[in-house]
């Protein structure tokens, strides 16, 4: 019987890993889209948030059985508890993708020449957040869920500056006015996979260490994309 439920809980490491590894691949498309302005990037981050939803459903139904069959505890428990905050967090991260691919869509139809100002930093900060995240949870790497936890002010402070700089533009110039949004809300969307990647990094801490170490640096902002 043991060995069966560390198969179950072997198999929902690795469809979270598998969903992780398309989530990644999602917002490294979408922002490769947004650089070199090329939609053709954005065909497989729709396809992959069809991959994305149904994993979610299976992952969270996995999560029930177990739960129900084995009623696990400690370390157990404390796993397939984060591995459903995980899951959450997983699909939110694909929408926030979709978000940003969307957004490249408008800016291409828009058309003219695009300063992208600081978020192609934001981009590559969030990026390696995300990827030590999915690592920290592969590995059980509560020290590298730590270095996650320590880019999240970076962030938050680009994603200030840029939507700054971005009204002052459009103060400057109406016709910047549609362009502006979309990148802003673009920084948006970066600011919250990287939140999301906190999170992710925070129940690594969790599963490993038993400790809570949620609101570190002051309380989350809601999801509202």
């Amino acid at each position: 019987m043991q060995r069966h439920f560390d198969k179950e809980l072997e198999g929902l490491k690795t469809s979270l890993i598998k969903m992780g590894s398309i989530v990644e691949e999602s917002v490294q498309l979408s922002v490769k889209a947004l650089l070199e302005m090329n939609l053709s990037l954005l065909e497989q981050v729709n396809e992959n948030e069809d991959r994305t939803n149904s994993l979610e459903i299976e992952i969270d139904n996995t999560i029930v059985d177990i739960l129900a069959l084995h009623q696990p505890v400690a370390t157990d428990l404390r796993f397939i508890l984060a591995a459903q905050k995980i899951n959450n967090d997983l699909e939110r991260i694909g929408d926030h993708a979709i978000n940003i691919a969307e957004s490249v869509t408008a800016l291409y139809k828009k058309g003219g020449k695009l300063e992208l100002i600081s978020i192609p930093k934001m981009a590559q900060i969030v990026e390696e957040m995300l990827g030590n995240s999915l690592d920290s949870f592969i590995h059980n790497d509560p020290k590298l869920g730590m270095d996650v936890l320590g880019n999240d002010d970076k962030i938050d402070e680009l994603n200030r500056n840029i939507f700054k700089c971005v009204v002052d533009r459009m103060k400057d110039n109406q016709n910047m006015i549609e362009t502006g949004m979309e990148l802003i809300r673009i920084s948006r969307n970066l600011e919250r996979i990287a939140d999301l990647s906190t999170n992710i990094a925070e129940e690594v801490i969790f599963i490993a260490q038993a400790r809570i170490v949620k609101h570190h640096a002051g309380d989350k902002k809601e999801d509202t994309a």
